[in-house]
């Protein structure tokens, strides 16, 4: 009888232990189903290099926000690390904001912050551990961008331009995007395939 009473005991701290890990481990739940264009976008919380955690509605811009997904090691990401600068640089002032989301695992947040840091990247950088976020957009390659509207709508995903060899394209058909959304046209070129 003391047997069984000791073996209850283990089972029940184990499974309390289970159900605390549980709690403590697992992050916010992602949003049910993958964001498509023309839908609004369900706000999430991430956390940036330092730990510091912010929501969408937080970060949001009063006449947009340019999401976009980066990474450190990536070469075709870091192609374009003044493209994305200058993007932020010529659009904070007219309402949008960009917001750098890191989602790979072999990226720590140091390492993020250390990249921004000498790249002279002064946006915001998110970072999405679990790729929880990362899956709702259905991003797949780094540089990815999704632009949402001010009532946090997507209306533009895909690529900043063309060529990352070409400087001189400046994220061109980002740069589009932004304007079509400034003078509330239709965004013409939205879903061309980003490569990273």
């Amino acid at each position: 009888m003391r047997k069984l009473g000791i073996a209850a005991v283990v089972v029940l701290i184990l499974a309390g232990a289970a159900a605390l890990g549980w709690r403590v481990y697992s992050g916010p739940a992602a949003p049910a189903a993958q964001v498509v264009l023309g839908q609004a976008v369900a706000d999430f919380t991430l956390p940036d290099t330092n730990g510091q955690q912010h929501s969408l509605a937080s970060l949001k811009g009063e006449k947009g926000t340019l999401l976009i997904f980066i990474a450190t090691q990536c070469p075709y990401s870091n192609a374009y690390n003044q493209r994305m600068e200058a993007l932020h640089r010529d659009y904070s002032a007219r309402g949008i904001r960009v917001v750098g989301i890191n989602p790979n695992k072999t990226e720590p947040a140091d390492e993020v912050r250390s990249h921004a840091q000498q790249n002279g990247l002064t946006f915001i950088v998110l970072k999405d551990p679990d790729n929880r976020i990362a899956d709702y957009f259905g991003a797949s390659v780094t540089p990815e961008t999704y632009l949402l509207d001010a009532g946090n709508v997507l209306r533009y995903h895909g690529r900043l331009d063309a060529d990352h060899k070409d400087a001189g394209l400046n994220a061109g058909e980002q740069r589009q995007a932004l304007e079509e959304l400034f003078g509330g046209r239709t965004i013409a070129n939205t879903g061309k395939k980003a490569f990273g």
